[in-house]
């Protein structure tokens, strides 16, 4: 079976709630909202208690990269001690453990960050191309919803969407 993104783009907020309001109320089986992508030039918290919790990666991504600056680290710093010059000399420690802690916290800030920063831009598809179905005129003033649909659910969507006084709907056949 063949799957659709279609885009509807609405021009009042109140109609694009609206909208996604009924999905949400099942009024088209099949089409939940998991499947909405709310686009909009503003953030709109209202949204958030139809759309439901989405999550983050990111504190998780945050979360290893700080691990691995702790153990990279830690065993970098004793590496490069370890085997710069042996020479132990009246019970100074090879490896001193009070500069390493310093440095290890240092490291585990410093993976910590790029890990975040580098998950962000994964996250958020910055690096990625455009959706063929994006408008300009979404961050100009309209707001969009996109769904990925199953090929039977497609004009139920756009019916509910010309109901609730779509301005434009965009619709394409995914690869």
């Amino acid at each position: 079976m063949k799957r659709y993104h279609i885009m509807g783009l609405f021009s009042n907020f109140e109609e694009a709630f609206a909208a996604i309001s009924d999905i949400r109320d099942k009024k088209i089986p099949g089409v939940t909202v998991d499947d909405v992508t709310l686009k909009s030039p503003i953030e709109h918290p209202e949204i958030e208690e139809i759309l439901g919790d989405r999550g983050s990666p990111l504190p998780k991504i945050a979360l290893c990269g700080a691990i691995f600056g702790i153990v990279f680290g830690f065993l970098f710093l004793a590496a490069a001690q370890a085997t710069f010059l042996v020479q132990p000399q009246g019970g100074k420690p090879v490896i001193p453990l009070p500069s390493n802690i310093v440095l290890t916290y240092e490291m585990l800030i410093l993976f910590g960050v790029l890990s975040t920063v580098i998950g962000f831009l994964i996250n958020a598809r910055l690096m990625t191309k455009r959706h063929p179905l994006y408008s300009e005129k979404v961050s100009l003033d309209q707001i969009g919803i996109m769904l990925e649909l199953d090929e039977k659910h497609v004009n139920p969507v756009k019916d509910l969407f010309k109901g609730h006084k779509v301005v434009e709907i965009r619709e394409e056949v995914a690869a």
